[in-house]
């Protein structure tokens, strides 16, 4: 068994870290070797879209070009340059960070003390430390997952932590010591350009001799998550109440369970006084298993006495936490402004 364990982990990282050499996508973040630069790529990356990270994080570094810029910013600074990217307890996370490794004088440069700081688990620890400063840790994220289970015509429940620990293991015993870094990107950038969750580009994959699943015809089958929750559907109304250039917003409470501290379109509950206007549309919003369904309409109404409502020039929209659902419904109702 370890032999052929041997076997496998020089075939397969031979054959895929000479197809990443050959040609990958070109990425802002792989062109540096910069702990601060990777750490901030590999926080915006989780749970989003590469392409839709790009502007966002050319945005930040040119705000935030060191830890200690990142450090001296307020969170709602960085909150309104996050606003869009969605999951901000990252954003959070990431300042909280910047201030504990600007108090030491210098990012940690071994695995333990990268996955001791505040928002970074396994994943982001090893991806930072094989990248930055080439240590034999191996990833394993949702792309690693897909990819292993295919590779070992493997069937376990991927959203169970027995069935992560063992994939991580084989990952691990993939891994090519000598290149780590460059092993785990392309590992990812596998699972993210051929090794896709739907209608794999098997004929094209550097490892398709090594891969058990294609040989059996399992491939579309795997991977396997048991574990579904089950989307919640739910509906409201947000209003869109302007005068000349300004539009007014309310702020989410520090304590509130999602978004505390972000701007947005007040709803009828909240400014009952509002007068209702016309109808714009409707728009829609996914977070994790939550679909909501958001009617948007024009209003007129005053500014409310209590606390947590604003008058807001739209040219101001770029400096605030702004949600991603008073953008849309801003975009529908033809209002844009410059990010």
């Amino acid at each position: 068994m370890a032999a052929r364990h041997r076997v496998k982990r020089a075939s397969l990282s031979q054959l895929l870290l000479a197809w990443y050499r050959a040609g990958h996508r070109d990425l802002p973040w792989r062109s540096s070797r910069d702990p601060y630069r990777i750490w901030v790529s590999e926080i915006m990356l989780q749970q989003t879209r590469a392409q839709a990270v790009i502007p966002y994080y050319e945005r930040f570094l040119a705000r935030f070009p060191s830890v200690a810029a990142l450090a001296a910013a307020t969170e709602d600074e960085v909150l309104a340059l996050w606003s869009g990217l969605g999951y901000y307890s990252r954003a959070r996370n990431l300042r909280r960070a910047a201030q504990q490794i600007a108090a030491v004088g210098g990012f940690p440069r071994d695995y333990d003390a990268i996955r001791a700081l505040p928002g970074i688990g396994d994943y982001t620890a090893a991806a930072i430390a094989s990248i930055a400063f080439g240590l034999p840790h191996a990833v394993l994220d949702g792309n690693v997952l897909r990819v292993v289970a295919r590779v070992e015509n493997d069937a376990s429940d991927i959203g169970s932590a027995r069935t992560r620990e063992k994939f991580r293991a084989i990952a691990q015993r993939w891994l090519d010591a000598d290149d780590a870094g460059h092993f785990n990107q392309a590992l990812m950038e596998l699972g993210a350009t051929v090794c896709l969750p739907r209608n794999p580009l098997c004929l094209v994959c550097p490892v398709n001799s090594c891969c058990r699943a294609r040989q059996e015809g399992t491939q579309t089958q795997l991977p396997v998550k048991l574990r579904k929750t089950e989307p919640v559907k739910l509906s409201g109304v947000l209003l869109l109440v302007r005068q000349r250039d300004r539009v007014l917003l309310r702020q989410r409470a520090a304590a509130a369970s999602r978004m505390a501290g972000f701007w947005d379109l007040p709803t009828p509950e909240e400014l009952p006084a509002a007068k209702l206007g016309e109808r714009i549309g409707e728009i829609r919003h996914t977070i994790t298993h939550h679909h909501y369904t958001l009617e948007v309409r024009e209003a007129t109404a005053k500014l409310p006495r209590e606390d947590g409502f604003a008058w807001f020039a739209i040219a101001q929209l770029a400096e605030i936490p702004f949600s991603t659902t008073a953008r849309k419904a801003l975009q529908l109702a033809g209002i844009v402004y410059k990010l």
